[in-house]
């Protein structure tokens, strides 16, 4: 069985919640009280007065993060249209289905962060603030392919608390995570980890993009923890919590968080404009594996990505470049082979898909140029590219 991406956004129905209150009752009942036997005698606990309690090193850093931060963090429940699209729910569009998640404060001016799949088809949005506070909030701008949202609440300025952008690029694997947020609905719950792995290329599960540079955590995230910040040890923000793979549908150690320089790219533009634009190739391809580059006679250590399809009408099909030509049978597979091989972008090397994306995302805007290194025939092409403006139902 293969693992399953799942978003980490709760879904709450109201006869759900009776049962969970129900089943919190029982637990608490089963436990609510220790009897003694004959031979057991109970001694009552005894404080120690006057003795300072201590604390150690990682206690006080974490008490400290939380304290800076948690009221940085919010609540968020949203009423949305029911699509019938997750299983389970009812079909009908006229029952309203209820979600929650996670977000954060981004400036002083009351907007706010959270995921795109949080708040998308939503008629009514609530946000609840770490003091206890209640308001309503307006969507502002999403990015379906970054899995990213802004709301925006009317409140005083010298009641919000913006968090600290911290730079993702600097992130590493070993480095402390920290996540803050509502799981299962259990509000501003924080939990600790590391950062597993990073430059992760992972599908958006909004439309058929794909997200790159995600940080992988084994800081448990749960549903309700979407949208709230991943944290570093000073504090600053180097993620935004999206999804979790799991068989379980909960934590199984492997969460993910989309960058914080991508929130850096495209937050201001949802601001301003609402949605954010990104410049488009028109490719699928595929890093060169071992059997690839037999099947396609190339050197050995050849690395770069294989063109498998050109989107039609895309830049990429206007520059000439080619998609596979034919199928070779390996090991019982069809493989495509014969596409041509893009070794660098613009002089710098590229090793996986994930690496196009990443440079076109950081580097270029629809209408800028984009020379490709192309392996193809056995000769080493250049060819140059009029990037265009990503569609929302085609290929990088």
């Amino acid at each position: 069985m293969q693992p399953t991406f799942w978003r980490s956004v709760a879904l709450v129905l109201m006869v759900a919640l009776l049962i969970l209150s129900v089943g919190m009752v029982g637990v608490l009942a089963g436990h609510g009280a220790i009897t003694s036997g004959p031979d057991v005698a109970v001694a009552p606990v005894q404080a120690a007065s006057g003795l300072p309690q201590t604390y150690d090193a990682e206690e006080t850093l974490l008490r400290t993060l939380y304290e800076e931060n948690a009221p940085s963090v919010v609540h968020i429940r949203v009423v949305q249209s029911n699509t019938g699209q997750l299983p389970s729910l009812p079909s009908d569009p006229t029952v309203p289905q209820q979600a929650e998640g996670s977000g954060f404060v981004l400036d002083s001016r009351g907007n706010l962060v959270t995921n795109y799949h949080v708040v998308e088809g939503a008629r009514k949005i609530e946000v609840r603030f770490f003091d206890g506070t209640v308001v309503r909030a307006r969507y502002v701008g999403g990015d379906a392919d970054a899995d990213l949202a802004i709301l925006q609440v009317s409140m005083d300025p010298a009641r919000l608390k913006p968090v600290r952008i911290g730079d993702s690029d600097q992130v590493f694997v070993g480095q402390r995570a920290i996540a803050i947020g509502n799981p299962f609905g259990q509000e501003w719950t924080m939990t600790t980890g590391i950062v597993s792995a990073i430059g992760r290329t992972l599908p958006s599960g909004n439309s058929v993009y794909a997200i790159p540079e995600m940080i992988q955590t084994d800081a448990a995230i749960n549903p309700g923890n979407s949208g709230g910040p991943l944290l570093n040890a000073q504090g600053e923000v180097i993620g935004v919590n999206t999804m979790i793979m799991s068989r379980s549908n909960s934590s199984a150690g492997v969460g993910f968080a989309v960058p914080s320089n991508i929130l850096r790219l495209v937050a201001p533009t949802l601001i301003q404009q609402g949605r954010f634009v990104y410049p488009w190739l028109g490719v699928q391809g595929t890093e060169l594996s071992l059997d690839l580059i037999e099947a396609m006679g190339l050197p050995g250590g050849t690395r770069g990505v294989m063109i498998v399809t050109v989107v039609p009408n895309s830049p990429a099909e206007r520059a000439g470049l080619r998609g596979a030509t034919r199928v070779a049978q390996v090991d019982g597979a069809q493989l495509p082979v014969g596409g041509d091989v893009v070794t660098a972008v613009d002089g710098t090397p590229v090793d996986s898909m994930g690496d196009v994306i990443v440079y076109l995302i950081k580097s270029k805007r629809p209408g800028d140029s984009m020379t490709l290194t192309v392996l193809r025939d056995g000769q080493v092409q250049m060819i140059t590219v009029a990037l265009g403006e990503r569609p929302h139902d085609a290929r990088p």
